[in-house]
């Protein structure tokens, strides 16, 4: 039983649960293609040229947008640090809250992008 459980069962399991490496927070570019088990057990990509282009293209996509949104983020750090160091000056703490208002309406365009993106990639996988 157990035998047939690893010859049969195993291999599907495999390639079906294939773990996608990343950097950080980062999706690979292969991120939407789908996956083939190789003899070894392991996974492999196939891509077809023509018709995989949109799936890569929205991974890089993806991939741009997720450090947009990461350095939204360091903005928003930055842009907290200056009200911090404004010191009472009207003028610093204006352009510090600018800074910050327009940070958050970055993360919130590259948030809502990135989603966006990940549900047209996930629907033409």
């Amino acid at each position: 039983m157990l035998a047939i459980f690893l010859t049969k069962a195993l291999p599907l399991y495999m390639a079906t649960n294939c773990a996608k490496p990343s950097f950080f927070f980062l999706p690979t570019w292969y991120e939407y293609l789908n996956f083939t088990a190789d003899p070894s057990g392991g996974c492999s990509v196939a891509i077809n040229f023509p018709q995989d282009t949109l799936p890569i293209g929205l991974a890089i996509l993806d991939i741009l947008l997720r450090l947009a949104g990461f350095v939204a983020v360091i903005a928003i750090i930055i842009s907290g640090i200056m009200y911090i160091t404004a010191t009472g000056s009207p003028e610093k703490a204006a352009a510090a809250r600018k800074r910050l208002y327009n940070s958050l309406i970055g993360l919130a365009i590259a948030f809502v992008a990135a989603g966006v993106v990940a549900f047209i990639g996930n629907s033409v996988k």
